[in-house]
């Protein structure tokens, strides 16, 4: 019996970050929803209901506090992996607060990521 494919949205504004982690997500395997701002994100989430989220921390149009405080407001939020280059310490605590299963703060190894994203949909499978 094949697994069905897990599919994360990938919320980041870098283009060429963005492009990185969807193509090293893709090889692994997953389907992949980029959006670039949280707004175009909340969409996704909305209409697609992923099996993880990544969302980078500051973006214009909505950051990705204002979407994790709409995913809180959701009836079974997926689980969701913060990125960022914020070195403070009080973000990561309202990230935990808001329920993130991992904060990654960049630049990370692509095999962080993997291993980040296989825990967080262990985790929600269980």
């Amino acid at each position: 019996m094949a697994h069905e494919k897990k599919t994360i949205v990938v919320i980041e504004d870098d283009r060429d970050i963005s492009t990185t982690i969807q193509a090293v997500l893709r090889k692994a395997g997953y389907e992949v929803l980029p959006a670039s701002n949280g707004q175009d994100g909340r969409g996704l989430i909305s209409t697609r209901n992923p099996d993880l989220v990544l969302t980078d921390m500051m973006m214009p149009r909505m950051g990705g506090f204002p979407v994790l405080e709409f995913l809180a407001e959701l009836d079974t939020p997926p689980p969701v992996i913060m990125m960022t280059a914020n070195e403070g310490s009080r973000h990561k605590a309202y990230a935990e607060e808001l329920g993130v299963v991992d904060y990654l703060r960049k630049p990370f190894a692509m095999e962080v990521l993997l291993e980040s994203v296989a825990r967080a949909l262990e985790d929600s499978d269980s």
